[in-house]
């Protein structure tokens, strides 16, 4: 591994990479290869993760499709150096902002969504002129397998790699000198990359999760809040960092609600064989066991073996039930009620700030409201998951939900540094920035106050 960022650290050394024409190059490439792939991709992520080619298309590859093409449209003017005003002070020269690349990144990918949450962070490696060493989950192996096939076929080894392996892979990859890291995954393990980052000063970017929750109110339309809850809840079998982790009902209107949502889980969710399944056997253990909390309302039946769990309705949930400890990342939604939009607002924020917030209301006020005394990554009015497939919105966590963001824009400075650079003319020089002008003291008071 050492001998592969060595390389890739020489590579970068070359200037290979930094032009235009070779980023719009490797991102066609890389875009080409997927396509070449894709059948594959669809049936691994069927035989791993259960999922249906619908779900595989729209959430793994389509979305990296437009992603590629977003980028590559854009890309010429990102890269171009900014020239930024000047004071009078500085009479004389003119200001300017350069994009560069970090250098080598390191890029490791988690299991729920193992080939977009690899590629998408991949796609701004490159475009921001990047050489990069990819480590996907070894939770989905044969997806791993095939992102190395995908990624050896489009790149060499100095340019891009990928690295499989397990935890003690991921630590070894954590000592080397990287110069930036950027992690999707869980929180504990976020502090770990980022401590190891630390003994090196290595920028980070940290995209990790939290319980995200879904408001509804009383003047909410209901019967299309209960849908597009379903829906971003239990896509990918609830494994999806910013699905609504606990709804927070207004409590006039809960029974309504559920009743709704179950007709929706019956309309879109209920057919078990094409239903997605949990990672592994241990993580299917550890979902099971939240359904002693509360009464099931709805769902509750699982298979174990099979890593299957029917999408579940919480009722009677308390704060301090053990599935209000952590995130959830399964098919089993907690409800719990408000009585004022005050009172669900004291109850977000005496937790960490979520990764999403999803807000069901026609009110006007409760949005604004909601908008400023709540402090979260991004989310939805009136939907859930939408914002994360807009390039045009950064997608990323604040505090125990993450640091820095990408998608579009926001990927190509993910992976890129800013270098500041004054160009001062040598036509005249101006005398009083020195001691020995005559009242210089004076003179500089004047101009600085």
């Amino acid at each position: 591994m050492n001998e592969i960022v060595q390389k890739q650290k020489r590579y970068f050394r070359t200037g290979a990479t930094l032009s235009l024409s070779f980023r719009l190059a490797q991102l066609a490439r890389l875009k080409e290869t997927i396509q070449a792939h894709e059948q594959t991709i669809i049936d691994t992520l069927a035989k791993e993760l259960h999922k249906s080619p619908f779900e595989a298309y729209t959430t793994e590859i389509g979305i990296v499709y437009e992603e590629i093409r977003f980028v590559m449209k854009r890309l010429s003017d990102w890269m171009k150096p900014q020239r930024v005003p000047t004071p009078l002070t500085h009479f004389g020269s003119k200001s300017y902002i350069y994009p560069e690349p970090y250098g080598v990144s390191l890029i490791i990918a988690p299991w729920n969504y193992p080939f977009q949450l690899a590629i998408s962070p991949l796609i701004g490696a490159i475009a921001a002129g990047n050489c990069a060493i990819v480590k996907p989950s070894e939770y989905t192996p044969e997806t791993s397998s095939l992102l190395k096939t995908i990624v050896s076929e489009a790149f060499s080894e100095e340019y891009v790699a990928v690295v499989e392996g397990g935890v003690d892979v991921s630590q070894k990859l954590l000592h080397l000198p990287f110069d930036h890291i950027f992690f999707t995954g869980s929180v504990p393990v976020g502090k770990i990359v980022m401590a190891a980052a630390a003994k090196h000063l290595t920028p980070v970017t940290l995209e990790l999760g939290g319980k995200s929750p879904a408001i509804v109110d009383a003047s909410a339309h209901l019967d299309l809040a209960a849908k597009r809850i379903v829906w971003g809840k239990f896509l990918n079998a609830g494994q999806t960092c910013i699905a609504p982790d606990y709804v927070l009902v207004y409590a006039s209107v809960k029974s309504l609600l559920i009743e709704r949502m179950k007709q929706y889980i019956e309309q879109l969710y209920s057919d078990k064989n094409t239903y997605s399944r949990i990672v592994t056997v241990r993580h299917t253990e550890r979902l099971v066991r939240f359904l002693a909390n509360g009464t099931v309302v709805h769902g509750g039946a699982y298979d174990i073996e099979q890593r299957w769990i029917e999408p579940t309705l919480l009722d009677d949930i308390t704060w301090d039930d053990d599935v209000m400890q952590e995130e959830i990342f399964g098919p089993i939604l907690p409800i719990l009620t408000f009585e004022t939009i005050d009172e669900a607002i004291q109850m977000i924020n005496d937790y960490e700030k979520p990764l999403a917030l999803y807000l069901f209301t026609e009110d006007r006020d409760v949005q604004q409201q909601i908008l400023q005394q709540v402090h979260f990554g991004g989310g939805c009015i009136n939907d859930t998951v939408m914002h994360v497939a807009n390039p045009h919105l950064p997608f990323g966590g604040v505090g125990q939900s993450g640091i820095g963001a990408y998608h579009g824009k926001a990927s190509f400075d993910a992976f890129t540094h800013y270098k500041s650079v004054l160009k001062q003319t040598t036509k005249f020089d101006i005398p009083l920035r020195y001691p020995n002008f005559p009242n210089a003291l004076k003179w500089v008071r004047k101009l600085l106050k």
